[in-house]
């Protein structure tokens, strides 16, 4: 079932996620969702915030990021920690599901390790880089209620201010599922 996106504003998308065990109720519908919702939107990326849960779970899919170089993965991420960010920090221009039509340069490390589960809540620590990596950080940065206009300069911030303030009062058009902050 593909599922609204909660748009800038709504507070689930700045609350810091708790963590979940194999007993969340609904846990295999949801990550189904999730992924189907992340690829109904042409997403790379979805974090349960996004979908109004606020429970540390997000799903990847950077496979179409690479072209035939088959680096990209489809990925379930439960409980995850960033134990280290490493390797030079490279800029791209990153937009988001729940902050349509808007796209901003961001810094972040090309290499980080990490600690998660998977969808069996089996416990991994792995490291990924270039693309993939980024697309984590971005999702990471959700389960912590943090914003990629967050990593954006004051000035900048600014300058979106009013395309902002239209996400969140719904003046926006988009051809995904959307919830709006309730006024």
């Amino acid at each position: 079932m593909i599922l609204p996106i909660r748009a800038y504003g709504d507070p689930v998308l700045r609350k810091e996620c708790k963590e979940i065990d194999a007993d969340y109720p609904g846990l295999t519908e949801l990550i189904d969702n999730m992924m189907e919702t992340m690829d109904e939107s042409n997403g790379v990326g979805l974090a349960a915030p996004q979908i109004g849960r606020d429970i540390r779970l997000f799903v990847i899919d950077s496979s179409h990021m690479y072209d035939d170089e088959g680096k990209g993965m489809r990925k379930v991420f439960i409980n995850a920690e960033i134990l280290d960010e490493y390797n030079d920090e490279w800029v791209f221009e990153e937009g988001c599901l729940s902050i349509p039509h808007i796209r901003e340069n961001v810094s972040r490390n090309g290499t980080i390790k990490m600690r998660y589960q998977d969808e069996d809540f089996v416990e991994h620590e792995e490291e990924f880089d270039g693309m993939t990596a980024r697309v984590i950080q971005h999702e990471y940065d959700h389960i912590e209620g943090v914003l990629f206009i967050d990593h954006i300069t004051p000035l900048k911030r600014r300058l979106i201010k009013g395309k902002l303030t239209d996400i969140s009062k719904g003046r926006i058009s988009v051809d995904y599922r959307m919830k709006f902050p309730k006024k």
